[in-house]
């Protein structure tokens, strides 16, 4: 695994002669592309409110993805890239663990939430798109591994599945409750 790893980091990260532009994209896509996405949330609560409350639970969803992947990369302390001195760094980024991507964690995390959604799912596919490559980006500027993405990818996956799992089990519920006020309702006294 490691192996292969390192030979997609080699093949995906800028190295010691970046094209110029392409290091302005991934320059641009690592360091703004989770402030975009952050905004593009923002504007579906304002545009939709007939989804608030999904919204805020999405939204609750992926601080949560950000807390967990932040204790997550703590714990497994994965050094970066250009601490290895495999890539030198691109962006300016702390020294702490690297797997999984919190970038990639939140941002999969809000798109993948928006897939999951019907009325939300047109919006979900350029999410997914941005977090993609904002994820290619942050690998291009020597800050993550590719793992770190497909991790981060997993972690939100997960956590969505999570809130899905949730709200079936709580429209399960709900529609018991309703058929048991129904059924007691008809019963003679």
């Amino acid at each position: 695994m490691h192996a292969l790893n390192l030979a997609l980091l080699q093949w995906l990260a800028a190295g010691a002669q970046p094209t110029p532009w392409v290091l302005v994209c991934a320059r641009t896509l690592a360091l703004g592309g989770s402030w975009l996405c952050a905004a593009v949330a923002l504007a579906m609560l304002w545009r939709r409110p007939d989804e608030r409350a999904y919204l805020a639970a999405v939204g609750l969803l992926a601080g949560l993805a950000s807390m967990l992947s932040h204790a997550i990369a703590l714990r497994l302390n994965v050094p970066r890239p250009f601490t290895q001195e495999l890539v030198p760094a691109y962006i300016t980024h702390a020294v702490n663990g690297s797997l999984p991507s919190t970038h990639a964690s939140v941002m999969f995390t809000v798109a993948l939430a928006f897939l999951a959604r019907a009325g939300l799912r047109a919006i979900g596919v350029p999410l997914f798109l941005l977090a993609a490559a904002t994820g290619w980006g942050r690998v291009y500027a020597g800050v993550h591994f590719p793992f770190d993405i497909a991790a981060g990818l997993l972690l939100a996956a997960a956590l969505v599945g999570a809130l899905g799992t949730a709200q079936w089990l709580a429209h399960r519920a709900a529609a018991r409750a309703a058929t048991r006020a129904t059924a007691s309702a008809w019963r003679p006294s």
